[in-house]
């Protein structure tokens, strides 16, 4: 949920949390946090089996273990306390008013190219992006991108 994480936090996009025992997001794009990345996963008792003995979740050994030491260096305690700033701010009303801001800027973007005439191809959004066909101004994203960037 990378993109909409921020969003989700906020109860402005719906939460995978209720259907997915794990979601990876990454903390520096709508959660306004350091360049990072978590994984939750769904703890506790998962079920019981034929005898009546509870099976618990087990994906925090499997995880814990490929990502440390496998894919993660030593922690970085700046990081971690970066990660967790943006965590306690994102439990704010001041966090919800600006994700909030952040979809009616987006939807006021894509009003604007479609009153330009440019084809928003969901005309309009309800997050913070706005997806638009260029084709007819034969711009592919490659293109548009390297123009952009001049």
């Amino acid at each position: 949920m990378s993109h909409v994480s921020g969003l989700v936090a906020a109860g402005l996009a719906p939460s995978p949390f209720e259907h997915c025992d794990v979601v990876t997001t990454t903390t520096h794009k709508t959660l306004r946090g350091p360049r990072s990345g978590v994984i939750f996963y769904r703890t506790g008792v998962k079920g019981v089996d034929k005898s009546g003995a509870a099976v618990p979740y087990d994906y925090a050994s499997k995880i814990n273990s490929a990502v440390f030491p496998g894919l993660q260096g030593g922690p970085h305690n700046h990081q971690i306390a970066a990660v967790a700033t943006a965590m306690r701010q994102a439990t704010t009303p001041a966090f919800k008013a600006y994700q909030a801001q952040v979809i009616r800027n987006a939807q006021t973007l894509a009003e604007s190219f479609m009153a330009a005439g440019l084809d928003v191809v969901t005309k309009g959004t309800d997050n913070h992006l706005v997806w638009l066909d260029l084709r007819s101004f034969k711009l592919s994203g490659a293109k548009a991108e390297k123009i952009l960037e001049e």
